[in-house]
């Protein structure tokens, strides 16, 4: 009986330092410490409403950091993210105010996503532009249609366009009993998206890329294919975000998007993944993304200066980048 015992103390041992060693557990106990500080710094935090508040707000964040992932593990960066939003977003909005049907511009709004990020791809593999490069160039085009949607060829002052669908508005605005429909969107994409790069040869395809570039080119495996399937998932997705994020705000706004990929990029460094590729988890930036959000509605909440925040997202930017350096490049 005393083998056995000790048998199963190693057993539970063992487990518990594997779980210890996986690179989201240590994000996901600081999210629940953070959890657990803002419980008693404020009786609101906690509040149902609060909570869903959180995780709609997070939602979008997370939908385009599920696409961010996919190229960071690449060895790619897209800071093109939040330009993309806004201008799927204008362009759905833009259809239906003349008339288009709700169905139509919604493939408008995925189709100019999906057009816009398979050039970031091209771009990238064909023109050999770097990915910081060509995304930086994407990110000013895409601003630069978003304007010229919402206003014009005469480029007149910018102004925003109504969303005036209630289903399409659904998408961003809307509940399932007490539940925002963005977060069970964002719920759906995460098991998918999991499910698709641990289970396909695409996706372990993508993770192999990341890891050792030219190795996988001498394996077979279709490099650029890989690369620019990831940046055209990645414009679909900052779609969806956009058209979400209209639907709650009932309008598509110009300005919508600007400085989110930072977020977005942090998001996923916070969760693990790393900028020289090779490694990120779908999971590791959804709690990237919450840590993110339960920050800034800390902020809120506990009535702190804009300037605050600011600086407090930039420093977790850097602690989350200078923590992935030490884990691969211990101190010796």
């Amino acid at each position: 009986m005393g083998a056995a015992q000790k048998s199963s103390e190693k057993s539970f041992k063992k487990k518990a330092t594997d779980l210890l060693k996986v690179r989201e557990m240590g994000v996901l106990v600081a999210l629940i410490i953070l959890m657990m500080i803002m419980t008693f710094a404020s009786p609101f935090f906690l509040n149902t409403r609060n909570i869903f508040n959180v995780l709609r707000g997070m939602s979008t964040i997370g939908i385009m950091g599920i696409g961010v992932t996919m190229v960071i593990v690449t060895g790619g960066i897209d800071l093109s993210v939040g330009s993309l939003m806004a201008v799927t977003g204008v362009v759905t909005a833009r259809v239906m105010f003349m008339g288009g049907h709700p169905v139509l511009a919604v493939i408008a709004g995925f189709g100019t996503g999906l057009l816009l990020g398979t050039v970031n791809g091209l771009v990238i593999t064909k023109l050999r532009v770097t990915p910081f490069i060509a995304t930086l160039g994407m990110l000013s085009i895409g601003r630069g249609m978003t304007y010229f949607f919402a206003t014009g060829v005469r480029g007149t002052v910018a102004s925003n366009i109504p969303m005036r669908n209630e289903a399409v508005n659904f998408l961003g605005a809307g509940y399932i009993g007490l539940v925002p429909m963005p977060v069970i969107v964002l719920g759906v994409l995460v098991v998918f998206f999991t499910f698709f790069l641990k289970n396909t040869v695409l996706g372990r395809q993508i993770y192999a890329v990341g890891s050792n570039e030219e190795a996988s080119r001498l394996s077979g495996v279709n490099v650029k294919r890989s690369q620019v399937f990831v940046y055209s998932i990645t414009g679909v997705l900052c779609a969806l975000a956009g058209i979400i994020n209209s639907g709650i705000i009932s309008t598509a706004a110009t300005n919508a998007g600007m400085g989110t990929e930072l977020d977005v990029i942090a998001a996923v460094v916070i969760g693990g993944a790393s900028l020289t590729g090779g490694m990120g988890t779908v999971i590791g930036a959804i709690i990237g993304a919450a840590i993110m959000a339960v920050l800034r509605n800390a902020f809120v909440l506990l009535r702190l200066p804009g300037f605050v925040q600011t600086i407090s997202i930039g420093v977790v930017i850097i602690l989350a980048v200078a923590l992935d350096n030490l884990r691969k490049h211990p101190a010796k």
